[in-house]
């Protein structure tokens, strides 16, 4: 008998826990303006004008700083591309004179704080580099989209606005089994796409 109570309880449990609602995301978000900011894992061309053997191409190291001939250990992530030439410049004028630096991003992974995240009942979950205009089925495709245990009409959206986490609901399962494209909604730089499994 205690165990039928016991299974009453947390069936209970789970059914309150499983109806917690979040305000429905918008197709009609706010428009959020994006400089690409580098990131650890990105590829960088480093060009120093009329010096092409200081010039290469270079990663930037899991810590975010970088080193090339003459500059060692520079932070790099969270910079963007004319940000990072103009600090080069600055370490490279005490041995050339007036250098002129581009840096060309040629691989692109971005911090980890710009990146959307995915977890729970995708195909695939993964970190995706943010692109301007991303959209959740934009997501959905990148992670090959849900398993059959999922419970898409329940996945959610986290997102820090003013600096506060904010959760909203998403429905995947009208986006992807009915085709209803007004649950296509944009998504941005730090999102957490969770994908809850269903209870039936």
């Amino acid at each position: 008998m205690s165990w039928l109570a016991s299974f009453f309880l947390l069936l209970s449990i789970l059914i309150l826990t499983g109806c917690t609602t979040y305000p429905l995301l918008s197709t009609q978000g706010e428009k959020v303006p994006h400089d690409y900011l580098i990131g650890p894992g990105d590829t960088l061309d480093i060009i120093v004008w009329r010096n092409p053997e200081i010039s290469m191409s270079i990663p930037v190291r899991p810590d975010g700083k970088i080193t090339t001939p003459l500059v060692e250990d520079l932070p790099a992530s969270g910079k963007t591309s004319t940000q990072l030439a103009r600090d080069i410049e600055v370490t490279l004028s005490k041995y050339l004179q007036q250098p002129v630096v581009t840096v060309v991003i040629t691989g692109f992974v971005g911090p980890f704080s710009e990146q959307i995240r995915v977890i729970g009942e995708a195909a695939n979950p993964q970190s995706l580099p943010y692109r301007e205009h991303m959209s959740l089925m934009d997501v959905l495709i990148a992670v090959g989209g849900i398993t059959d245990f999922a419970d898409g009409n329940r996945a959610r959206i986290i997102r820090t606005i003013d600096g506060k986490q904010q959760q909203f609901r998403v429905r995947l399962n009208d986006l992807i089994r009915d085709g209803d494209i007004t649950a296509n909604v944009p998504v941005y730089q730090g999102d957490v796409l969770v994908i809850p499994e269903s209870f039936f």
